[in-house]
């Protein structure tokens, strides 16, 4: 009988819905009597469209205007007001989710968001009691209250981080309920790394092979900082990734002067980057952080006003792991870039004592929460 698995993910910032995909992958090669259903939050628990009709956006879109335009100050006391609506709401919501569970009767329900777990673990409770509940957490440490690990629900909570297991034994979870991974759930791609002509592919995007090369990404939106970037490093050899945001590479394109300034706009390799790149530079996004370690690189990052409350203890991981810089500005960019290339050994071993496996570790953690 096949395993009704459920994965529960929503589209605002792009790692929720990339670590349902990469989960999905996984469990399609190592469990194909698997039956994997892919869940859209916003879906059912919006799904008359009433806020999009009430803004003109759909919950995701903006907020990943923000995080596009750079407008991240003041997200915590948001995400304070967001979460006061959910619980002023909770009854409805809960009417929500139990019709779904009651005319999908799944298996086994996986969790790859934030601030709605109480509510869909009480409404599969009602509706479905003895059918298994997990968080996966996708980033690398709770913001408590009510972000992603709820007290006392009988769940289990999976998540990459010694301190994150160590948030969730705060709140009361017992040993068998909490499962740590080696790290954040990455794209299977990232573990192929296939082999490539470095002289030859450089060549193909006009660099010089023979020269430090950077990365810089941030997020799959871009960020106006990168202009700023591109200003205080005119002398670096640098590949930008604007994403999605053409507006940013078409600015980017015009400002730069320099032939070692490559601009791109959203590509799916990546990995293959990275591959080519010495060193990271982007936001402390848990994705975009843990591709760059996976794939050798060391990571220069930004904690300031600007970083969003759910990404700050990242830094503390990057510092704590000896990863690469955690600096304030753009201004501290230059320094940090010559500090990184001037002990990029000893850089580079750290990074790769992180083995991170979690992507497959998740997938046996919940084969055994199924036949339990």
């Amino acid at each position: 009988m096949p395993h009704d698995v459920q994965l529960i993910y929503f589209n605002a910032g792009g790692g929720h819905r990339s670590a349902a995909l990469a989960l999905q992958e996984v469990i399609a090669q190592t469990h194909p009597d698997w039956a994997v259903t892919l869940v859209n939050l916003f879906e059912v628990i919006d799904s008359d469209r009433y806020y999009q009709k009430l803004t003109g956006f759909a919950p995701e879109d903006l907020y990943n205007m923000r995080l596009k335009r750079g407008w991240t100050r003041g997200l915590a006391t948001e995400l304070k007001l967001f979460q006061a609506m959910i619980r002023l709401t909770l009854p409805k919501l809960k009417k929500k989710m139990r019709s779904f569970w009651r005319n999908t009767r799944p298996k086994l329900v996986v969790s790859l968001v934030p601030n709605f777990n109480k509510v869909m673990y009480e409404a599969l409770r009602d509706e479905c009691p003895g059918v298994p509940y997990v968080t996966v957490l996708t980033d690398m440490a709770d913001y408590p209250p009510n972000f992603w690990i709820e007290p006392n629900q009988g769940q289990f909570i999976i998540c990459g981080t010694e301190f994150a297991a160590s948030q969730a034994a705060s709140l009361g979870y017992d040993s068998a309920s909490i499962i740590q991974t080696s790290g954040m759930i990455l794209r299977p791609s990232f573990y192929r790394k296939p082999c490539m002509d470095r002289v030859s592919r450089f060549e193909e995007l006009g660099l010089d092979p023979h020269r430090p090369t950077g990365l810089i990404l941030f997020g799959g939106h871009g960020s106006n900082e990168m202009l700023k970037i591109a200003k205080v490093l005119p002398d670096q050899q640098l590949i930008f990734v604007a994403g999605y945001n053409n507006a940013l590479a078409q600015k980017m394109a015009a400002q730069s002067s320099s032939v070692q300034h490559l601009v791109l706009g959203f590509t799916k390799d990546i990995d293959q980057l990275m591959q080519l790149s010495d060193y990271f530079v982007g936001k402390p996004g848990p994705g975009s952080l843990s591709e760059a370690v996976h794939m050798g690189l060391p990571v220069i990052t930004f904690l300031n006003a600007s970083t969003m409350p759910q990404e700050r203890y990242n830094t503390t991981w990057v510092e704590e792991n000896k990863l690469g810089k955690v600096i304030a500005s753009v201004s501290e960019l230059p320094v940090a870039v010559a500090a990184v290339l001037r002990d990029l050994p000893s850089y580079k071993q750290h990074v790769q004592d992180i083995n991170n496996q979690a992507v497959f570790e998740v997938v046996e953690a919940l084969a055994r929460i199924r036949q339990s």
